[in-house]
């Protein structure tokens, strides 16, 4: 019987872990299926492109992995049996059931609303395509001097207001951060960000910690109302209960907890990459949520698995950080370059010059979604006799 790998999400960290897996290891020893709930590639740092108006193309999972031997599930995840060593799905054909001898979880994370009132009810996101196109909807039916009002003081948050600022110059802008936007940049970087919110038109409320979203706006701690007629929520990210559902040991935040080679410290059978990986960098630092770290946790990820089975040398190098790039519409950004353990630089490129390299960056990691088996240099290996031995399940 073949050792059967399943990865669960084919955002950037399952596709190309998918992808390199295939790579690594000879398809007469293996059968790795890839989990998704959309039938194409989603190519999430462009999603705040895609709200403001910008058609993104299409890129079907199985187009994608075609001839790889990866073969394409598409299917809802609705629990993890990780001592059974099974995945309950929910696909076109109703429920199944999916066993696996290595498991990758790579299920990634959706909008966190801490607990404010409203924020379900009355808010748009840009977690999800289709919530991209939720907002993308409201947008269009917003009039000129209409608010739009976008919580959070993050990347995200920033770009997807400079985003939608140059898309509809004649919408009123704002944001609301608890601290402030964008204050953990190099002062270079932070003075270029306030320049381009003045260009814009941006209006930023500082210190502004929102506790309630209603309708018409948000409440602030301090009492204060900033009225809106869309507000999108772009305050964090949460992953999903899948894992703490199970027996895995995970992070108070639901994160699968992982050694340095992102195996699970409970089950060895179990990966984690992605944003649903509680794992260390370099220094000893959590790894942050974001495609920063994605794709390096799916190299190491797809590299050690393979070199398990086929009993070679296990790569254990902490992920480090190189930079943060922040697009500010479509010919302006932000590149600040930061240390291993991802604290800012005096090294930042501005304006058109961070543009390209902020486009680049994201082309490139798009590359290695849709070529997945290019990305890992060397032959296929044949998996070890030592290597655990699959399952039979009735």
């Amino acid at each position: 019987m073949k050792h059967r790998i399943v990865v669960l999400g084919a955002g950037y960290a399952g596709a190309i872990t998918a992808g390199r897996l295939a790579k690594r290891l000879h398809r007469d020893d293996i059968e790795i299926t890839l989990v998704n709930a959309d039938p194409a590639f989603v190519e999430r740092i462009r999603l705040h492109q895609l709200a403001a108006g910008q058609d993104l193309p299409v890129r079907p999972l199985r187009k994608i992995f075609a001839g790889t031997g990866v073969g394409v599930r598409i299917a809802w995840v609705d629990s993890v049996d990780v001592d059974r060593k099974t995945v309950d799905l929910i696909g076109a054909n109703g429920a199944e059931t999916l066993a696996y001898d290595t498991l990758v979880y790579a299920l990634g994370s959706a909008v966190a609303d801490y607990g404010v009132p409203g924020v379900a009810e009355h808010t748009h996101n840009v977690a999800s395509k289709q919530a991209a196109l939720r907002l993308r909807e409201r947008l269009n039916e917003l009039v000129p001097g209409d608010t739009v009002l976008v919580v959070g003081g993050g990347l995200t948050s920033i770009e997807t207001a400079t985003e939608i600022a140059e898309a509809r110059p004649d919408l009123k802008v704002a944001m609301a951060a608890r601290a402030g936007v964008g204050e953990w940049l190099d002062q270079k970087a932070q003075t270029h960000l306030r320049a381009a919110f003045e260009r814009f038109g941006i209006t930023v409320h500082d210190r502004a910690d929102v506790v309630r979203v209603t309708e018409n706006g948000v409440v602030t701690r301090s009492g204060a109302e900033i009225a809106a007629r869309a507000t999108v929520w772009t305050a964090g990210f949460a992953v999903h209960p899948i894992a703490a559902a199970s027996t895995l040991t995970v992070s108070e935040a639901g994160r699968i907890v992982v050694d340095a080679t992102l195996r699970s410290v409970s089950h060895p059978d179990v990966y984690a990459v992605g944003d649903a990986a509680h794992a260390a960098g370099v220094g000893g630092r959590t790894l942050r949520m974001g495609c920063a770290t994605a794709t390096p946790m799916a190299w190491l990820a797809g590299d050690v698995i393979a070199a398990r089975l086929t009993g070679r040398k296990v790569p254990d190098a902490p992920i480090g950080y190189n930079s943060q790039c922040i697009s500010l519409g479509r010919h302006d950004a932000v590149v600040q370059k930061v240390t291993d353990e991802d604290q800012p630089t005096s090294k930042v490129d501005t304006g058109r010059k961070g543009a390209r390299v902020k486009e680049l960056i994201c082309k490139a990691t798009l590359w290695s979604v849709i070529h997945p088996t290019l990305m890992a240099p060397g032959r296929r290996r044949r998996v070890a006799a030592t290597a655990p031995a699959p399952v039979p399940t009735a």
